[in-house]
């Protein structure tokens, strides 16, 4: 059974876990890379301010479309290989905040209907408004994940 509060529970509070996070990491580790061609914690946590204009094309598509089709997002092949490291961190995360808390007041003015469209995504079985924003959520959680292994790394090479 889909549950949109649940998701959008998730999501209102991911920024809660993942500034605090950020602001943990010792300024001489945020854009060290654990080894080359893997993230640095500051690439992860802008590259989370960086997606949300792409779920918000997404969901307009799916909203006003009866089929779209989702062009898959692979940061490793749509954008230069250190953009992110180039991004002013501080802007990114107050961008972060405001696309989360602006995503947010969209998600929780949807009908229960709107939850239910589906677009052809080239990668996933099915995809609809409730996946891609599950997907979102996990997708959180994930970077909050890898800061965290990057601000408690022990040995690095």
């Amino acid at each position: 059974m889909q549950n949109p509060e649940a998701i959008i529970a998730a999501l209102e509070n991911a920024p809660g876990i993942i500034l605090p996070l950020v602001r943990e990491v010792p300024p001489a580790v945020l854009k060290r890379r654990p080894k080359p061609g893997k993230w640095s914690a500051h690439e992860h946590a802008c590259h989370l301010a960086v997606v949300h204009k792409i779920f918000f094309q997404r969901l307009d598509a799916m909203l006003s479309n009866p089929k779209p089709r989702i062009t898959p997002y692979n940061p490793d092949q749509n954008e230069v290989e250190d953009h992110l490291l180039k991004m002013e961190l501080d802007e990114s995360l107050e961008r972060f905040v405001a696309d989360r808390r602006r995503l947010v007041e969209t998600l929780m003015a949807l009908r229960p209907e709107d939850w239910s469209r589906t677009a052809e995504h080239p990668e996933y079985s099915h995809y609809s408004v409730f996946v891609m924003f599950r997907h979102l959520a996990l997708h959180d959680l994930f970077h909050a994940y890898r800061i965290e292994e990057l601000l408690l790394k022990k040995d690095w090479e």
